[in-house]
C-alpha cells in the first residue's frame, strides 16, 4: 500500500492543520474571550459638558465611558461588584488618569448602577 492508497498521507494532515490554523487566526477578536477588567470606577461630574477624546461632545444622558486603551466604539458591560447591577457602555473617551481606576462612566451609566451616592465603586468590566 503506497502513500496514494493511504486515507490521509503526511501532506494531507499538513493541509488540514494549515486550514484549521488559518480559520482560528481569522476568527473575529470579539469571539475570543478577553480577560475581564477589574478595579474601581468613577463618573463624570454633573457639570461637565466638554468634548471627549473621540471628538464627540459628552452627553450625560448617553451610556458612554472613558478607558485608557480600548478602541473607541467598544461596548463594555460594567458590573458593580457589590450590587451586581450592570450596564453596557460605549468607549468614547480616554482616561481615567487616577491610579487604581479602570473606567470613568457617564452620568446616565452611574445612575443606572445606583452609584451617585457612593462616587467610586468596585467593578468588573467585560468587552461585549
Amino acid at each position: 500500500m503506497g502513500a496514494a492508497d493511504e486515507p490521509m498521507g503526511g501532506r494531507g494532515w499538513t493541509v488540514v492543520g494549515l486550514a484549521l490554523a488559518s480559520m482560528l487566526a481569522a476568527a473575529p477578536a470579539a469571539a475570543r474571550s478577553p480577560k475581564p477588567i477589574a478595579g474601581t470606577a468613577a463618573y463624570y461630574s454633573k457639570g461637565y459638558h466638554g468634548l471627549t477624546a473621540s471628538g464627540a461632545r459628552y452627553d450625560p444622558n448617553k451610556f458612554t465611558c472613558a478607558h485608557r486603551t480600548l478602541p473607541f466604539g467598544t461596548h463594555v458591560r460594567v458590573t458593580d461588584v457589590r450590587t451586581h447591577r450592570s450596564v453596557v457602555v460605549t468607549v468614547n473617551d480616554r482616561g481615567p488618569f487616577t491610579k487604581g481606576r479602570v473606567i470613568d462612566l457617564s452620568l446616565a451609566a452611574a445612575k443606572e448602577l445606583h452609584m451617585l451616592d457612593r462616587g467610586v465603586i468596585r467593578v468588573t468590566a467585560a468587552i461585549q
